[in-house]
């Protein structure tokens, strides 16, 4: 059995071409994992703050002198990090927003790339400790943007989950949403179809 966790960041409940995939994902997940722990966290409906001073103090700060704002951020992250400790497999799924990924996906991220808990800093550079895990980014785009200039998104997150030792990491774009039906078509079809392939 594996423990599955998904992290949805999708500012529309209704109509979010990443939710449709992230949907399209576990239907196929789940009867092939039937026995496997499924966690969802739905970052538009439980926002996660953006990296603030009282997080920064709860991380840096000795325990009797944290605030209670300090308190209740370390919490927090402790909640957010110990989700993903425990995962065997992440789901991000992620629209792109102005060629990146939502800010409340970044926000999540701040949380959880934790020096000594995520990874470590040695001698020859940062060290990844979340090894072994695999990871599958689901992502709707207005237009097409895999392996162009314009995408800020795949190259971030390659990059921000190899730093904390997953390199393990599979990339579903459904793209040219906002071309018109028959490219919006075309790509949602084309995703899926990869999604049923890897999960």
């Amino acid at each position: 059995m594996s423990n599955v966790l998904v992290i949805e960041s999708s500012a529309r409940q209704q109509g979010s071409i990443s939710r449709d995939l992230t949907q399209a994902f576990l239907a196929q997940w789940k009867a092939a994992h039937p026995a496997d722990r499924i966690t969802v966290r739905d970052l538009a409906v439980e926002q996660v703050p953006h990296l603030d001073a009282d997080l920064l103090g709860g991380w840096m700060k000795p325990a009797d002198q944290h605030s209670e704002t300090e308190k209740a951020a370390l919490e927090r992250s402790n909640l957010l990090t110990e989700e993903l400790l425990a995962a065997d497999v992440l789901v991000l799924a992620a629209p792109m927003y102005n060629f990146a990924i939502p800010s409340t996906l970044k926000a999540w991220l701040d949380h959880v790339l934790r020096a000594g808990v995520t990874f470590k800093y040695t001698e020859t550079g940062p060290q990844g400790l979340l090894t072994g895990k695999r990871a599958y980014v689901l992502t709707a785009r207005g237009g097409v943007y895999a392996g162009g200039p314009f995408d800020h998104q795949e190259p971030y997150l390659r990059q921000a989950l190899g730093f904390i030792g997953i390199h393990d990491v599979s990339f579903i774009h459904a793209e040219g949403m906002n071309m018109g039906t028959e490219f919006q078509e075309k790509g949602i079809a084309q995703a899926k179809a990869l999604v049923a392939k890897v999960a």
